[in-house]
């Protein structure tokens, strides 16, 4: 088991939600008009599932380690993910700072919603592809097994003591709220679960 199949599988997670906005906002640019409750839901999972939980475990014990193992410099695999996630907070941040106004139907705030969530679409769905393709293989053929047993060690720690007992069932239920509101498909159950780590099979 490596730490990096973890991650592999939140991806698929992060990407079912990824295309239930994608639905959201074609119809806000399409019908001028945006449910408050729905991207409120959405939003709430990127920032705290996708940046607090997932983000957070690349950046705080994965990203160090490679940087150990060679992976460091300001144009280094590592930098261009971290510059990304930086990215993907502002795009977060723009989304979250127009739901009240897009969804009362402010035509600047309906605009500025599906501008913010279109680049974010486009952001993390590039971004997932180089990790999954490039990063991760990376870095599982040039960390040790004791790399990859501490990386674990680390997570599952993540998972008990900052995101808390039965977060990732609460966020896996919050994607699928969204997936069968927006018509696109769930995850396959053997993708969402991984052994050990947080204790909820996810």
């Amino acid at each position: 088991m490596k730490s990096t199949n973890i991650l592999v599988n939140e991806h698929r997670v992060i990407e079912q939600v990824l295309n239930g906005l994608e639905r959201m906002v074609e119809r806000c640019r399409t019908e001028g008009r945006l449910e408050d409750g729905p991207a409120r839901d959405a939003v709430a999972f990127f920032r705290e599932f996708a940046d607090g939980c997932h983000h957070a475990k690349e950046e705080t014990h994965l990203f160090p380690v490679m940087q150990a193992n060679g992976f460091s410099g300001g144009c280094s695999p590592v930098a261009v993910m971290q510059r990304e996630h930086e990215l993907g907070r502002l795009y977060i941040q723009g989304m979250a700072a127009t739901v009240e106004a897009a969804s009362a139907g402010d035509p600047e705030a309906l605009k500025w919603f599906v501008q913010h969530g279109q680049s974010y679409v486009k952001l993390l769905r590039e971004h997932i592809q180089k990790e999954d393709t490039c990063l991760f293989p990376a870095a599982n053929h040039r960390l040790a097994e004791s790399d990859q047993q501490q990386l674990l060690a680390a997570f599952a720690k993540v998972e008990a003591e900052e995101i808390g007992k039965g977060a990732h069932e609460k966020y896996h239920a919050l994607a699928n709220e969204l997936a069968d509101r927006f018509g696109v498909p769930r995850v396959e159950a053997a993708h969402a679960k991984y052994d050990g780590g947080c204790g909820c099979g996810h």
